[in-house]
C-alpha cells in the first residue's frame, strides 16, 4: 500500500447540524476501517457484502429518511448526499444497496396513509425490512408512461401482471414499490399510473439476475408478476392515478443519490491517482511534477468540487421544500459525466497499472457508467432540464 495521505474530506455545508456532521464522520470511519480492506476481494468475486450491510444497519444508514416516531430521526438531503458520497468512496455498490430503499421510505413518508407509515417505516428504518422500487420494463427504458405492467381491480384488491427489469436488491428486498397502470385507458397515460406497495409472495418471481460491467456484489434482477393478488391497502396513499407524480418527486431524491454516488467514485479515483502520482517517479521526479499529469489532477479536483457544490445546492433546494427536478437533474448529469472523466484520467495517470485489477482504478472506471445511464439516462436529464428552463422562464415576469 502506498503511504501518501488521502484528500482532505469535503467540508459539510454550514446548514448541517452537529449531529449530521458526526453521522458523516462515522460513515467515513466505517468506510476506512471496514470497507476499504475487503472491497477488492468482494468485488472481484461478485460476493454480496452481508457483513458490510449489517454494519450499515447498525449505523442507522437505512433509516436516514425516517423521522420519529418511526425511526431515530430524519437527516437533511444534504447530509444524505454526503453520507452517500462516503459510502461510494469505499464501494459504490454499498450506496446502491441503500439508494432505492431510501426512495421507497420517502415515498411512504410523503404520500402514504397513516396505516402504511405505521406498518412499514419502523422496519424500514432499522433495515429489518429492505425495500426496492420497480419502474423500468424490458424494452421500455426511460419511457415510464409506456409501461405494460397492469394492476386490475379484483374483489377488495388488485391482480398484477407484467414484468420489471434492472431492479437492485430484488432478491433481498421484502417490499417493492411497484409503478404500474391501474387504468390502462386513461389519457393522458400518466393519469392511469399508480404505485402499489407489494410484499413478496405468490405470483411474484425474481426470474433472473443480470450480469453487469460493474456495480458488483449487489444483485440486479428481473421481476415477473403473474396474477399476483394484493389488497387495496397496497395502493400508496389510497388514491389511484397519483403514482407518476409521486414517483417523480421520489426520483428527485434518487437522482441526488446517484449524483452523490458519482462524487464518491470520482473522489476515490482522484485520491488514488493523487497518491500514485506522488509515489511514482519517472525521469527522476514524481510524476505529478510533469505538467501533463499535474494538469490532469488539477482538472479532476476542480470538476469534482464543482459537481459537489451543484449537488449540495440541489439538495438544499429539496430541503427547503422547493421543486428540485431541474436542479437534481443538473447535479446527476454533471456529476456522472465528471465521474466518467475523472475515472478515465485516473487510469491514464496509473498507466499500464490502471488497466490491471491489482489497482482499484479499473473498478472505478467500470462503476462510473452506471451513474450515466441509471435513474434516468443523461439524455433524459437534459430533457427534464430544458423543459423546466422553459416553464420557469415563462413563469418569471419581465421587467
Amino acid at each position: 500500500m502506498l503511504s501518501a495521505p488521502r484528500l482532505v474530506p469535503p467540508v459539510p455545508p454550514a446548514s448541517l447540524s452537529t449531529e449530521e456532521r458526526e453521522i458523516i464522520s462515522v460513515v467515513r470511519r466505517f468506510v476506512d476501517a471496514e470497507v476499504k480492506p475487503v472491497v477488492h476481494d468482494l468485488e472481484a468475486t461478485d460476493t454480496y457484502p452481508e457483513k458490510l450491510i449489517e454494519g450499515m444497519k447498525e449505523l442507522g444508514i437505512y433509516g436516514l429518511a425516517v423521522p420519529e416516531p418511526w425511526g431515530a430521526g430524519q437527516v437533511s438531503a444534504a447530509c444524505y448526499v454526503m453520507v452517500t458520497e462516503e459510502l461510494s468512496r469505499g464501494w459504490m455498490s454499498l450506496a446502491g444497496a441503500m439508494g432505492g430503499h431510501t426512495v421507497v421510505a420517502k415515498l411512504i413518508l410523503d404520500f402514504g396513509t397513516q396505516e402504511q407509515k405505521d406498518a412499514y417505516l419502523p422496519r424500514l428504518a432499522t433495515g429489518e425490512l429492505r425495500a426496492t422500487m420497480a419502474l423500468t420494463e424490458p424494452g421500455g427504458g426511460s419511457d415510464l408512461q409506456a409501461m405494460r405492467t397492469v394492476a386490475r381491480p379484483h374483489g377488495d384488491g388488485y391482480v398484477i401482471n407484467g414484468s420489471k427489469t434492472w431492479i437492485s436488491n430484488a432478491r433481498r428486498a421484502g417490499l417493492v414499490a411497484l409503478l404500474c397502470k391501474t387504468d390502462p385507458a386513461a389519457r393522458p397515460a400518466h393519469r392511469g399510473v399508480s404505485i402499489l406497495l407489494v410484499e413478496k409472495g405468490e405470483g411474484l418471481t425474481v426470474s433472473k439476475d443480470l450480469h453487469k460491467l460493474g456495480y458488483k456484489g449487489v444483485e440486479t434482477s428481473e421481476l415477473l408478476f403473474e396474477d399476483m393478488r394484493v389488497p387495496a391497502t397496497a395502493l400508496l396513499g389510497g388514491k389511484e392515478g397519483c403514482g407518476f407524480a409521486q414517483m417523480m418527486r421520489g426520483l428527485e431524491v434518487g437522482r441526488l443519490q446517484v449524483a452523490a454516488r458519482a462524487l464518491g467514485v470520482g473522489r476515490a479515483a482522484l485520491e488514488d491517482a493523487l497518491r500514485y502520482a506522488q509515489e511514482r517517479e519517472s525521469f527522476g521526479k514524481p510524476i505529478w511534477k510533469h505538467q501533463a499529469i499535474g494538469h490532469y489532477l488539477a482538472d479532476m479536483a476542480t470538476r469534482l468540487e464543482a459537481a459537489r457544490q451543484l449537488t449540495l445546492f440541489a439538495a438544499q433546494r429539496y430541503d427547503q421544500g422547493d421543486r428540485a427536478d431541474m436542479e437534481a437533474g443538473m447535479a446527476k448529469l454533471f456529476a456522472s459525466e465528471t465521474a466518467m472523466e475523472v475515472t478515465l484520467n485516473a487510469v491514464r495517470i496509473h498507466g499500464g497499472y490502471g488497466y490491471s485489477t491489482e489497482f482499484d482504478v479499473e473498478r472505478y472506471f467500470r462503476d462510473a457508467p452506471l451513474m450515466i445511464v441509471g435513474e434516468g439516462t443523461n439524455e433524459i436529464q437534459r430533457n427534464v432540464i430544458v423543459k423546466q428552463l422553459v416553464e420557469r422562464s415563462r413563469a418569471t415576469p419581465r421587467g
